[in-house]
């Protein structure tokens, strides 16, 4: 196992201002220097990183691991492992599990399942929704254990718990905290009256393409506008998780520095990659909440990344049983596994033209990092913990079933050849993985807000 002394030499160093090509010198689990032509010491493993590109471990934070409580899905032990093929070293996990990370009990009771299995570095939301926003009163909301407030996910226990159909709620909520609050934005009322529609129309038998419509564009922007206009009179830290419309994205300020932005939102990686018509080849295995919507929203999307109006990328990583997706449209569960898949995403979206490599770095590693505070991550500088990537850009690989380590079982890229491949992943200067394999022993630590 690769820990302690290393020096990396001769990779193609990404960050958000340009790639250079650098030498990486580690101990102890900490960049501590960072130059060309660095002499080796005698007691330091060398990796020769000659033609490779080396990035800074991605920061997810948008994950649902599902533990406890409905392990028949995912566990920390498999999605982390997931996280380290995809190049992510860092995850943040929503609050929909069984029981539901409602209190700051529950969240340190995950916190210790955490501990135990985790392979990356990771932090855990607080659940709020409107049917526990008053205990608020009752926790103490600098408790440094949560990374922010969400509500993301909670409706899978029950209709009516999304902050977003409850004004008054929210206003409770963004009124008493300066804490981040997190919020799943689409207005129920809207999506149920489409989803009538529909019903009323085929009956059992809704294309999925129809997704697009019954969670619309109107029912995400309606939210999104009236949660902004609550934020904004309070002044508050609102961010917009999962991001699908372009009209959507222009809300949001482009212009100032992500840490003075009080409005933020972020965009997952499927509503970059797949657009409506895509429905037709893949069906329920994209069905995501809120819904993937027309080409010129996902085009729209990516120009708004780069225009700064979104402020990161997630991958709202949410495995199911192949079971659970493949039933009729009502029936059929919203989301999917893609953690092990972001960095090689990435990748073919800068192939493709639509992302630069600093793109990548700034909305995938950097901008988490600042956003939420996180001590020393998200760069590959001196005195940083040395979480790092190194990917091979020319060398393509093919997703196949027996190597997917989600618990879910698989993959909706099955078959699919990516033009690049993750071959190392380091977690606090350690090897985790290398080569399709995990480093079985090592575990990731809780992250610092």
């Amino acid at each position: 196992m690769l820990q302690g002394a290393l020096l990396i030499k001769n990779g193609l160093v990404v960050h958000s201002k340009g790639v250079q090509q650098l030498d990486i010198r580690i101990k102890d689990g900490i960049f501590q220097e960072l130059g060309e032509h660095l002499t080796a010491h005698a007691s330091e493993q060398i990796i020769d990183a000659t033609g490779k590109h080396i990035f800074p471990g991605l920061i997810d934070t948008h994950v649902h691991f599902r533990e406890p409580g409905i392990t028949h899905k995912a566990t920390w032990l498999t999605e982390s492992a997931a996280a380290l093929a995809g190049g992510v070293t860092t995850v943040f996990d929503m609050p929909n599990t069984e029981p539901p990370t409602l209190s700051p009990k529950l969240v340190q009771e995950k916190l210790l399942i955490a501990q135990q299995h985790a392979r990356c570095n990771y932090g855990v939301f607080l659940g709020i929704s409107a049917a526990n926003c008053e205990e608020l009163a009752h926790f103490d909301l600098n408790d440094s254990n949560f990374v922010a407030l969400t509500d993301d996910g909670l409706y899978f226990s029950g209709s009516g718990h999304l902050l977003a159909d409850h004004p008054e709620a929210l206003e409770t909520v963004l009124a008493q905290t300066d804490r981040i609050v997190a919020l799943h934005s689409e207005d129920s009322a809207l999506i149920e009256a489409n989803e009538a529609a529909y019903q009323a129309k085929y009956g059992d038998q809704i294309p999925f393409e129809a997704h697009a419509e019954i969670r619309s564009e109107e029912a995400c922007l309606k939210a999104t506008e009236r949660a902004l206009a609550l934020a904004e009179k309070h002044n508050a830290r609102l961010h917009i998780l999962h991001l699908t419309t372009y009209k959507e994205a222009l809300l949001f300020d482009k212009d100032l520095p992500l840490q003075e932005k009080r409005q933020t939102c972020e965009v997952s990686i499927p509503h970059l990659f797949f657009s409506q018509e895509d429905y037709q080849k893949y069906g329920p295995l994209i069905k995501y909440n809120p819904s993937i919507k027309t080409k010129a929203d996902r085009l729209g999307l990516i120009k708004a990344l780069n225009d700064n109006h979104i402020d990161f990328i997630t991958t709202d990583h949410s495995p199911h049983t192949l079971e659970e997706k493949r039933q009729v449209y009502m029936q059929a569960k919203s989301g999917g596994p893609t953690l092990q898949h972001l960095l090689p995403m990435l990748l073919s979206l800068y192939e493709n033209g639509f992302l630069s490599l600093e793109k990548i770095v700034e909305k995938t590693a950097e901008n988490p990092a600042l956003f939420y505070g996180i001590q020393k991550r998200g760069f590959i500088k001196e005195g940083y913990h040395a979480d790092l990537v190194i990917a091979d850009l020319k060398k393509p690989h093919t997703v196949q079933k027996a190597h997917l380590f989600s618990k879910c079982g698989w993959s909706v890229f099955e078959g699919h050849t990516f033009s690049a491949t993750v071959e190392m992943t380091f977690v606090n200067g350690t090897l985790a993985y290398h080569e399709g394999k995990i480093v079985e022993e090592v575990r990731g630590e809780q992250v610092k807000c």
